[in-house]
């Protein structure tokens, strides 16, 4: 399995581990709204009801969120590499190993830190189509692209 592969099976692990504790809690806060529905009566059972409904809604909003990223690294092919930055590459720039994909948190595969990126973050932005060589500059700092995969 190369480093790219690996990089992306632990994103794709982390997210599908997010998703399940995701439907965990909304189906948790289901239960128990409808619980408590069964037991208590007046303002007090109001407003649990709709805390309850209101922490549904956020954790449903990062649920639909973190199938997305999953959507999107699941078009990912790792072991496609190119000379021009696309989504799915694994650039090297400053020093830093950088995933273009989705705005993850980093993560640390064989000892090496990675970010992973969005292409529409500022600097996934500015990278895309640019090859080893290329210099780009975002908020103030200048990036070279030292390799490509």
């Amino acid at each position: 399995m190369t480093f790219k592969q690996k990089i992306l099976n632990h994103h794709l692990t982390l997210l599908q581990d997010k998703i399940d504790v995701y439907r965990d809690m909304i189906s948790g806060l289901a239960d128990d709204a409808q619980n408590d529905a069964k037991s208590s009566a007046g303002d007090k059972h109001e407003t649990a009801l709709s805390m309850m409904h209101l922490e549904q809604e956020k954790l449903s909003a990062k649920l639909q969120e973190a199938i997305n990223f999953k959507g999107i690294l699941g078009k990912i092919d790792a072991s496609v590499s190119s000379k021009t930055i696309a989504i799915g590459s694994l650039v090297k720039a400053n020093g830093l190993q950088l995933f273009i994909s989705a705005a993850l948190p980093k993560i640390t595969i064989d000892g090496i830190s990675v970010l992973a990126l969005s292409p529409q973050s500022p600097l996934g932005s500015q990278i895309l189509g640019k090859q080893i060589g290329d210099v780009v500059e975002v908020n103030g700092s200048r990036f070279v692209i030292e390799d490509v995969v």
